[in-house]
């Protein structure tokens, strides 16, 4: 487990320093005219323009052009690499297909609240299984506030979890519940038919 963290926290350095390069080769193409990867590099008497530097943009839109295909394959290496770690942590807990045993009283109350739900759709998958907005989200799967990163955390699990029970565990009004969602295909987006937003560290409701 502590092997399958280290390589995430690997491919997210690289993903980052992907970004930065990706970032400032744009700033290239913005401090020319704001040419973009699709601006015109001759005059209307097919010239090279003598406003921008001509050979900086091309070269800024190659190297573009390859480190967005980098970054594809390390997003796609991360998202095999959560997958690992999500199902190592399943197989921990004793659990499979996203689902949880559920948690006693004592082990529950130490969970802190990491997403909230602020939209659920009607007739959705979500909404059959109880969810509503304004619900807090503690535990999603075998997903916690402990090794929660991002949104794409919960993506994985539900995309691995299609037609599958993934057991929550939710705070509304104070009280505690436990709920039981079954990611599926319906008559609108996604597999949930709900939006979640994570709660930022500092945040009251944790």
């Amino acid at each position: 487990m502590d092997e399958l963290q280290l390589e995430y926290k690997e491919l997210s350095k690289k993903k980052e320093e992907i970004e930065s390069q990706i970032a400032e080769l744009n700033e290239v193409l913005s401090t020319n005219d704001n040419v973009g990867m699709e601006g015109p590099l001759v005059d209307v008497e097919g010239y090279p323009r003598a406003d921008i530097d001509v050979y900086s943009v091309r070269h800024a839109r190659h190297q573009i052009i390859c480190l967005t295909n980098d970054h594809k394959a390390v997003m796609k290496d991360i998202e095999s690499k959560l997958y690992q770690i999500h199902d190592c942590a399943r197989k921990t807990q004793s659990v499979s297909s996203g689902t949880l045993p559920s948690p006693s009283t004592s082990t529950a109350a130490k969970l802190r609240a990491f997403l909230k739900v602020n939209q659920v759709s009607t007739s959705s998958p979500a909404a059959q299984s109880g969810l509503q907005t304004g619900d807090i989200i503690k535990q999603f799967g075998s997903v916690t506030a402990a090794n929660f990163k991002n949104l794409q955390d919960i993506s994985l699990v539900v995309q691995h979890s299609k037609d599958k029970v993934v057991k929550l565990l939710v705070e509304r009004d104070g009280q505690e519940l436990r709920l039981e969602l079954i990611p599926r295909v319906w008559s609108g987006r996604g597999l949930l038919g709900c939006n979640v937003v994570d709660i930022p560290l500092t945040d009251d409701s944790k």
